[in-house]
């Protein structure tokens, strides 16, 4: 996105912003200054959920041998030829192969090996009859069903073969797959570096979170839930504590050494707004404000190599804009998908749902009996709107809403 040559960012506090930007204008400049992801090297055990920073290709075969798919007795398939409960035949028992304990001679025409499922076929055999179709005796046993060679059998390669790639680049990994990387001798992975975020939670007012509330001290609300939605994304949270409004406790809280700077409270023009100034001074506030509800005063930019989210202090709009700006960009670093992590489902609006052209809603919705009953969409202030809403509505800037039964998109709070 190209920066508007009139935009001029400067303090604007108690002024008013300067313009509003659109949603678009904004998923623009994110995609446009995400660095390249950093790679890594875990432990196999702690890969689960981390992001592939580059394919894996097998060296070995999996299985790398012949083995027993059943327990029974391997044999060469051809002597059961005609074999049944009418018509039994004869086979020695020459010793058994158990896994990781194989039977290490040949057998011939004529022999039989006692096999469990896993262990190495022995030289020679190539079918495995199953324990049911036999009548053991002590040194021998009766053949009463046939099996035809190759059977029971499973052969080298089988699951995965040598140079074959078994998983891609970007896969986010799930427990099966850490079990194929195991077969296949990969003890260290490389996965995409997970994203350090410092959140800079501002507010001479706020209380460490889970406090009661205190004459007019209010707990802090956002950093649990900011640091949810961080985790959720890929990122790895750094929260030393509450920040005063300070613009010097701001401005080190700024600089802090990590990949993305989340700032919440103080991104507005009030006179306590100090994070907006800062960063335009200091570093590159390249948006502020935008054309949304809630969220407006939302803003972002750079300093040094950080990328800087300021989001609002009020819990809606802090949740609404980490999850349409902050969070994209978490996830783009952490090697995921840009795409909100939210299932969708589509249903009939039980009633309309109005909006503003120019402006893109962020609408809370209560999804009963197959429709969608619309609860907020201001009421920036009003958390438990979330908690009370199956998910959320997005408006886009160019419709004035939607009609009573009109097919709506639900993204689901999960």
């Amino acid at each position: 996105m190209t920066q508007d040559p009139l935009y001029r960012p400067t303090d604007v506090r108690m002024k008013g912003f300067a313009r509003r930007w659109t949603v678009q204008n904004c998923l623009d400049w994110i995609d446009e200054h995400i660095p390249e992801s950093k790679t890594e090297k875990v432990d196999l055990q702690e890969a689960y959920g981390r992001v592939l920073g580059t394919g894996i290709t097998s060296e070995v075969d999996v299985p790398h041998f012949s083995r027993a798919m059943m327990d029974g007795f391997a044999v060469v398939g051809e002597d059961t030829s005609g074999a049944s409960t009418y018509n039994s035949l004869t086979l020695d028992i020459l010793g058994q192969s158990l896994p990781g304990n194989p039977f290490h001679a040949s057998i011939t025409s004529g022999q039989a090996i006692r096999i469990m499922t896993g262990a190495p076929m022995p030289a020679g055999a190539n079918a495995v009859l199953p324990v049911e179709q036999t009548v053991i005796q002590e040194k021998s046993i009766l053949v009463q069903g046939e099996v035809a060679p190759g059977k029971h059998v499973g052969l080298p390669g089988e699951d995965i073969q040598a140079g074959k790639q078994v998983l891609p680049q970007g896969r986010k990994l799930r427990p099966q797959d850490l079990g194929i990387l195991s077969s296949i001798g990969i003890r260290l992975v490389e996965v995409i570096k997970q994203p350090q975020v410092r959140l800079v939670i501002t507010g001479d007012e706020l209380l460490p979170p889970g406090t009661t509330p205190d004459q007019y001290k209010i707990a802090d609300a956002n950093s649990p839930m900011l640091s949810a939605l961080v985790h959720r994304d890929g990122g790895q949270v750094l929260h030393p504590g509450i920040i005063s409004d300070h613009p010097e406790s701001i401005l080190a809280a700024l600089q802090s050494d990590a990949d993305v700077i989340v700032v919440s409270g103080g991104s507005s023009v009030g006179q306590e707004d100090h994070a907006p100034r800062l960063l335009a001074e200091h570093g590159s506030l390249d948006i502020h404000g935008v054309a949304m509800r809630p969220s407006s005063p939302s803003g972002m930019g750079t300093l040094g190599k950080r990328l800087v989210f300021l989001l609002p202090g009020n819990p809606v709009s802090c949740l609404c804009a980490y999850d349409f700006f902050a969070g994209r960009a978490i996830r783009q670093l952490a090697g995921l998908p840009t795409t909100w992590p939210h299932r969708t489902i589509n249903l009939p609006l039980s009633r309309k749902l109005v909006s503003t052209v120019g402006r893109t809603d962020y609408a809370r919705v209560h999804v009963h009996n197959d429709q969608v009953e619309p609860i907020a969409i201001s009421g920036a202030s009003v958390l438990s709107s979330t908690t009370r809403a199956s998910g959320f509505v997005i408006i886009p800037e160019d419709l004035e809403g939607y009609a009573r039964n009109s097919e709506v998109t639900v993204y689901l709070y999960e």
